[in-house]
């Protein structure tokens, strides 16, 4: 008796425990942050330099 007491108390105990299933893994996102760059004074710092490289060559 005490055997089928055991049982019945490990049956119940293990179906709690496995009462809710699995649940569905969630992934969060993934955050990619950019870095901020200027593009634009890369394209304006060639050009001037060269004015100026110019104007001190004319200049001499």
């Amino acid at each position: 008796m005490k055997k089928l007491v055991l049982a019945a108390a490990l049956t119940v105990a293990a179906s709690t425990a496995f009462a809710g299933g699995m649940a569905a893994p969630t992934m969060e996102p993934e955050v990619v942050a950019e870095a901020a760059s200027s593009s634009s004074a890369g394209g304006i710092l060639v050009p001037v330099m060269l004015v100026v490289m110019l104007a001190a060559v004319a200049s001499n």
